[in-house]
Parts: structure tokens; C-alpha cells; sequence
């Protein structure tokens, strides 16, 4: 940030001057060592500078709001932010003769004194500064600013692209004499190439990755960032577009997890740190720097290597014992979404071989064969699209692959891999497309700290799943599918917005396991009206337990207008005067929508004040952005935040209200509409509702608004009105009023006195569904007391210890 940070605060910072320059595309090559516990290596980034950037994003804006008019004027994002690049995918055939030993890379030669450890940063211990040269470097040098913890910045290079063989066909200018014109020149051309050419452009962006450096970069360290610049470059036009960074991993870094499977046998895997990936690689995390990758990755002979990419990577064995592992990506989304796993991972396999299983490997696509003709228009940046290709459209089971330690393997034949393509098959016939053409699973070890997390072409499943009846799995399964949609191919611009994918999962994994089910469209009703209740009963404890402000949605950030002299804290001692006195704040210091404004957070209780005396919020921002883009996560670092559900809870119940307004069928027709409006994009909450409200039948739409549902569901904290009515108002489900009966049951049982009854007294208890028996145990729990006798038959009765662990820590 352009301020200093408070690193005892709970705002997460995003450092990263991501106004002035992108990343385009990473190159990583790294050795994984178990024994020391740190990967070690090089990252690769190639940049397009910022007025490239806004340039071809307002072509890409003119271009899709012309297409696309007939359906609605798309919002794209803002131009400086929004990526507007092509991307490709790399060939698997490419050979890689410079990755033929298992060398652990640069060695560390800046000493004790000098290593650039954020650990030590945080601690107070200074390292030193610009460790290629500690002499004056001139304020008026360009500063690239990276998101960077916990790392060891070994050293920093330009890399000398114009030395690879063949990439003179990449300068436009052959008569340019300064030759770092000329480097930057060629990375311009090659990040720009059209999606038809995404195999030469990964073929090249792999040989530049390999080039020589030509000449190490000035460079230091702090907390949360790696910063860079080059002598004597003023602007980001002018820094190198193609930078190598070498580097090592920290064994106690936050991005991964260095731990033992299930069978012992040592592995590791990022496991979705509220630090993101910075302390894997030093990289752009806000959201708008959307960017494609490639990786190569060594260890040792007996480990797999899973990652986010296209295809079902295979080891090439490189020298006895030691095997290397290539993937890449080819649609731009943030480097957070990025993902590994390395281990002693067993691939499950069903017994037989279904038809369904059969009919998807012959359906297959990847980039390398699919027919990237247009259905449709897309208002995305250029790339391979499966939205565009209509076989990859009628695929209703993309290729899987199930991966978990050799122990687990019979839990997995019988309760996973039979779910798998049941649930991959219900998502396509609610939303259609996959957005992406092939998917890894993977149980992870005990220690994951939740029950699931989706990246692309890879989902992490905890090993909770696995145990007892398949509906725990299949529920999970389902929410961490629906994220391929919403979550990865469609991501909030502003992370705060976290509603915009967990609400939208939690939402649509009910729907996904009906269909998967296969239950009939009263029962799917009932199930959900059930899962609805107990949905509910969480979101009342989250609100009764939880900070106020970590109740809200999206966090506003108010334009105001300051008069000279006044600054931030004096904004701010007004706002809370007003809301004390309820005296209205002078124009002259408080002015929406103006454009010579400086922007705040206005989080509650100052939207009374706000909305006491006129002044609306700018629903296009929801967060401080400093003019270089930096900005902050609000709460990121909250220890609270890890176990709030308030985010899925709220934004279910949101969705699910305007699903029952709406009708199902009018609803999930407009969705399907929007997923393919908006794929390969980032929105913010209005982008979804304004199209909603667009499309929807005028009489259906009836005192809906964006303003409204803004003001009760987003930007307010505790029950939104609308849901509090809802539920005071409706009626119970049929399986909802089951349990009160059983529950009754089970309270007579409990206040009798323990003596013999005749056979004929005795209780009959009703077998119950596992959501059902959720609600049961639930209900008990809050009785004053239970008797030991009737936990004992609780457990008999309902076969508790094989249940599925939902129901177990009840």
C-alpha cells in the first residue's frame, strides 16, 4: 500500500501496484525437498504495463457491448483493471532440455546478514537494502511491488528474451536500437497473441523462461511484499516485462502445509491460508490481476504431483529417483486460485468401468483438439473458451480422476467414486457448460482445516467426507463443483464480496443433489425446506456470536468530498458526531458521487447516518484502493473469520429468496444466461443483480430493487428483514415437522423413571434422513437434560458412530 500497514491489525494487505502493471502469465520451476521442507527455485513473470493494459481493455469493452446488445449492455470492469490479454495453454510435447537434473537452483549467497526473509522483517531484523546495490538509486525509478511472505528472495535478473532462438518473428520494430526497447517490445507481442495460437505462445513463453538473465535488479523485502526496480527505468513502460525471481520457500510459510498423510508417508499441499499464495510465490494477488501459468515441478521418483491444470499430467523421469511434472493453465484468473498437492497419492479406480465413465473419455476436449467456433458471443479477454466450442457443451461428464492415500482406497471405491459422475452430470444440466475441461480429486490429510476447496481442474476433499453415508460426501461434492462456475470461472472483484461465491455454492449444491439423487420434484422441495431450517438455525447463532461488522456483506466505500484542511480522522470524528447528535453533516465536508472526493470505509452503524442525511454509497467500489492498487482484505487476518458461515448463510438465503420470488424455472433460465454473459470475468454484487432485475418478468419483479436488496441483504448487518418475515410467516416442511415428533418421543423416554415397561409402551422411532437426524440431535442438545440411558439408545437407535461426521459431532 502506498501507506504503512499495521501488521497487528486483521485487514489482510494486497501490495501489489497493480494500476501501473500486470502480470500476464508465470513460469515456475521448482524442486520439492521433503526433507528440508522447502521448494526451491525460479518464477518467470511477464508483465503488460499499464497503458497497454487500459488500451486493449477498451477495445475488448467496445467490441463486447456491441455483440452482445441484444441481451443487455454488459458492465465490464473498470479498464485499468481488468486484464485485457490473450491466453494460452502449453503442449506437453515440448521438450524441456534445460529441466534434466534434480539441482536445488541458486544458492543462497546474501549470508545471514543479508537474506531477505520476511520472517525476519517481522521480527524487526533488518536486511539489507537492494542487495545488488546499496548505493543511491535515484527516487524517480519505477518500483514493481509484489505480494510477497515468508519467502527468501534469493535473487532478481531480466531475463534476456531476445537471446531465444525464433523470437525475432516477435519484434514489430527491427530497427530499434536500445535493447531493452526491444526485450520488452518482443513480451508486448507475445502476451498479446490471438487464442489460435496458444500452443506457440506456451512454447515460447517456456523457451523465454529459460533464457539467460541479463543483468540482476535492485530489490528488497518487508512483511508482506518483494519490491523491484531497475535502474534508471522511470516508468512501468520502461521496466522489464519479463522478470526471473530464484528463490525458497519457508517450512513454516502459510501458503502450504508440510504434514503426513493418512498412511504416514510425507506430503504437501496449500490448503486455502487466508494469505493466499504469497508465501508459495511472489506474485499480484488482488483479483484483477488475472493471469495464466505454467509450472514445472521435481521430486522424488514416489510422489505425485496434482496441480491446477488442463491435463492429466504424467512424470518424466528425469535421473534415477527423481521425476518432473509440467502443467498449465490457459483461461486468466487470479494467481490465488493457483494450487498443489505433492505426495504419495494412490489414483482410485472403480472396479468396473462404467458405461457413463466410458461415454465421457470418448467425449473428452481439450484446447489441443477442441473446435473453438462461436456459440454465442463472449465478453471475456481472449482465450480457448469451452463456452465457445459446442461439443464441449453437450459434455455432460468431463474427465476425473480420484487421488487419496493407499489406506483410503476402499472408502473411496464405495462412497466417492460412484458420486463423481452423478454429480458432475446434475451440475451440467443446471448450468450447462463446464468451464473447464478436466478435473482432479483429491482426499487430503486429517489436518485440512475444512471439509472442501475447489481450484481449477482440482478439488481438495476432506478425509470427514468419506465416512459413513454418501450424502455428506455427495452435499460436499456438489458445493465445491458449483465453484467451478461461480468462485473460479466468475470471481468477486473485490474479495470481501465472498457471498458472490460461497452463497451461490451453498445455493446451487442443493439443487445439484437433488438432481443427482434423482428425487422427484416434491422431494427435492422437501429436502431443501429442510436444509433451509437447519441453514437457519445456523445463521441465527452466527448473528447472536459474531461482531457486527463481520455480519455484512459487502463493505461500502463512501466518495467524499474534503475541504481543505480536513483529513481522514477529522472525516471520520464527523461521521461519528452526526451519528450522535443526529445533526446533519455541511456539504461542503461530506459530497457523494464526486469525483475530487477521497474515499473512506463506511462499515455499520454509520450507514444511518449515511442513508439519515442523503448520501449514497458507490456501489462500483468496496474497499480502499490506493491509486497504485493496492488495497486491503477487510478482516483477512481475523482468526474468527476461518469459522464464520455468515457469507455462505446470508447469500444463500438471499439467492434462495429471489429463487421462490422469482419461480425455479425463471430463476435457474436467467442464471444459465448470466454464467455465460460473465465467465472469465470479475463482477461485483450489482453486476448480478441489475442484469436479474433486467431479465425478469415486470410482475415477478415487484418491489425488487437493486437499491433495496442492497440495504436489507448486502450492506446490513444481523437477519435481513425480508428473511425474518419469511420465516415467521412460512410453514413447516412435512420432514421438519417429522423430527418435532421425534423429539418428543425421545423427551418422554428421557423423564421416565427407569423401571421395566410392558414391551407394548415402548417407543417406535421412525427412520430418519441425515439431515433429518442433524435436526433431532440438534433439538435434544438444547433440552435442560438427557439421562445417560437415552444417549445410550440414541446411539443404538440411529447406528450414531457410522454416521456421517456431520451427525457425528452433534
Amino acid at each position: 500500500m502506498d501507506r504503512k500497514l499495521d501488521p497487528s491489525r486483521d485487514d489482510l494487505p494486497l501490495m501489489a501496484n497493480t494500476s501501473h502493471i500486470l502480470v500476464k502469465h508465470y513460469a515456475l520451476d521448482l524442486d520439492v525437498d521433503f526433507e528440508s521442507q522447502i521448494m526451491e527455485g525460479s518464477i518467470v513473470l511477464f508483465f503488460e504495463s499499464e497503458n497497454r493494459c487500459r488500451k486493449r481493455s477498451s477495445s475488448t469493452e467496445e467490441t463486447c457491448q456491441s455483440e452482445s446488445s441484444e441481451a443487455r449492455t454488459v458492465r465490464m470492469p473498470e479498464p485499468c483493471h481488468v486484464p485485457g490479454t490473450s491466453t494460452r495453454t502449453f503442449s506437453s510435447k515440448t521438450g524441456y532440455s534445460d529441466f534434466v537434473i534434480c539441482g536445488k537452483g541458486e544458492k543462497d549467497t546474501s549470508g545471514k546478514d543479508g537474506n531477505h526473509d520476511n520472517w525476519e522483517q517481522a521480527s524487526g531484523i533488518s536486511s539489507s537494502k537492494y542487495c545488488c546495490d546499496t548505493g543511491n538509486h535515484g527516487s524517480e525509478d519505477f518500483v514493481l511491488v509484489l505480494d510477497c511472505c515468508d519467502l527468501s528472495v534469493l535473487k532478481v535478473e531480466e531475463v534476456d528474451v531476445a537471446a531465444v532462438p525464433g523470437i525475432e518473428k516477435f519484434t514489430r520494430s527491427p530497427k530499434l536500437t536500445v535493447v531493452s526497447e526491444l526485450r520488452n517490445q518482443i513480451v508486448r507481442e507475445l502476451v498479446t497473441l490471438p487464442a489460435d495460437r496458444w500452443r506457440e505462445q506456451l512454447d515460447y513463453f517456456a523457451r523465454c523462461s529459460q533464457a539467460p538473465g541479463c543483468g540482476e535488479l535492485l530489490f528488497d523485502t518487508d512483511t508482506w511484499s518483494l519490491q523491484i526496480r531497475k535502474r534508471g527505468a522511470q516508468t512501468a513502460t520502461d521496466f522489464p516485462h519479463a522478470v526471473r525471481i530464484r528463490y525458497r520457500t519457508n517450512a513454516q510459510g502459510r501458503s502450504v502445509t508440510w504434514t503426513s498423510d493418512q498412511s504416514g508417508r510425507p506430503c504437501v499441499y496449500t490448503m486455502g491460508s487466508p494469505i493466499n499464495n504469497r508465501a508459495l510465490f511472489p506474485c499480484q494477488e488482488p483479483p484483477v490481476a488475472m493471469s495464466t501459468w505454467q509450472a514445472t515441478v521435481r521430486a522424488a521418483a514416489s510422489f505425485v504431483v496434482l496441480m491446477s491444470g488442463e491435463h492429466s499430467a504424467k512424470p518424466t523421469q528425469l535421473q534415477e529417483g527423481c521425476s518432473s511434472w509440467h502443467y498449465y493453465v490457459t483461461m486468466p484468473m487470479p494467481a490465488s486460485t493457483f494450487t498443489i498437492a505433492v505426495g504419495s497419492w494412490t489414483e482410485m479406480k472403480p472396479e468396473t468401468c462404467s458405461s457413463n465413465d466410458l461415454a465421457a473419455e470418448r467425449r473428452s476436449f481439450s484446447p489441443s483438439d477442441a473446435d473453438f467456433g462461436c456459440v454465442g458471443v463472449c465478453c471475456h479477454v481472449d482465450y480457448p473458451c469451452r463456452f465457445q466450442n459446442a461439443s464441449a457443451a453437450i459434455q455432460e461428464i468431463i474427465p476425473h480422476r480420484v487421488f487419496a492415500p493407499v489406506c483410503l482406497q476402499g472408502a473411496c471405491q464405495e462412497t466417492l467414486l460412484p458420486l463423481v459422475p452423478l454429480c458432475l452430470s446434475a451440475a451440467h444440466s443446471v448450468l450447462g457448460t463446464h468451464p473447464f475441461s478436466r478435473l482432479d480429486i483429491l482426499i487430503v490429510p486429517a489436518n485440512f482445516p475444512s471439509l472442501g476447496m475447489a481450484s481449477p481442474h482440482i478439488i481438495f476433499l476432506s478425509q470427514s467426507t468419506l465416512i459413513g453415508r454418501s450424502h455428506l460426501c455427495g452435499t460436499r461434492l456438489c458445493h465445491e463443483i458449483a465453484h467451478a462456475w461461480f468462485g473460479l470461472a466468475i470471481g468477486a472483484r473485490d474479495w470481501t464480496e465472498e457471498w458472490l461465491s460461497e452463497g451461490f455454492a451453498t445455493h446451487l449444491e442443493d439443487v445439484f443433489w437433488a438432481k443427482a439423487q434423482q428425487l422427484a420434484p416434491h422431494e427435492a422441495r422437501e429436502q431443501q425446506e429442510l436444509r433451509a431450517c437447519l441453514r437457519w438455525r445456523r445463521l441465527q447463532d452466527e448473528v447472536r456470536s459474531s461482531p457486527e461488522e463481520m455480519q455484512v456483506l459487502r463493505y461500502l466505500l463512501v466518495p467524499v468530498l474534503v475541504s481543505a484542511g480536513i483529513m481522514y480522522w477529522s472525516i471520520r470524528q464527523r461521521l461519528n458526531l452526526c451519528l450522535a447528535t443526529r445533526a446533519p453533516c455541511k456539504g461542503t465536508d461530506l459530497a457523494a458521487e464526486s469525483s475530487l472526493g477521497t474515499s473512506i470505509y463506511v462499515q455499520h452503524p454509520y450507514m444511518l447516518c449515511l442513508r439519515t442525511y442523503g448520501i449514497k454509497p458507490n456501489k462500483e467500489k468496496t474497499g480502499f484502493v490506493s491509486d497504485s492498487g493496492s488495497s486491503v482484505i477487510k478482516h483477512g487476518l481475523n482468526p474468527e473469520k476461518v469459522f464464520m458461515q455468515v457469507h455462505y448463510l446470508k447469500g444463500y438465503f438471499l439467492l434462495r429468496f429471489l429463487a421462490r420470488r422469482l419461480g425455479d424455472d425463471t430463476y435457474f433460465s436467467f442464471l444459465r444466461k448470466f454464467v455465460h454473459t460473465f465467465h472469465g470475468q470479475l463482477i461485483l454484487s450489482q453486476d448480478f443483480l441489475q442484469m436479474l432485475l433486467e431479465n425478469i418478468p415486470e410482475e415477478k419483479g415487484l418491489e425488487l430493487s437493486v437499491e433495496s436488496i442492497f440495504q436489507d441483504w448486502l450492506e446490513s448487518s444481523g437477519i435481513p428483514q425480508p428473511l425474518q418475515t419469511e420465516r415467521q410467516a412460512g410453514a413447516e416442511c412435512g420432514l421438519v415437522r417429522q423430527v418435532g415428533v421425534e423429539v418428543e418421543k425421545w423427551n418422554r423416554v428421557s423423564r421416565r423413571p427407569r423401571k421395566r415397561k410392558r414391551r407394548g409402551t415402548e417407543e417406535v422411532f421412525e427412520k430418519l434422513l441425515p439431515d433429518q437426524l442433524v435436526l433431532l440431535l440438534e433439538h435434544l442438545l438444547e433440552q435442560k437434560t438427557l439421562n445417560p440411558r437415552t444417549l445410550q439408545r440414541l446411539e443404538r437407535t440411529y447406528h450414531l458412530p457410522q454416521q456421517d461426521a456431520e451427525e457425528r459431532s452433534q
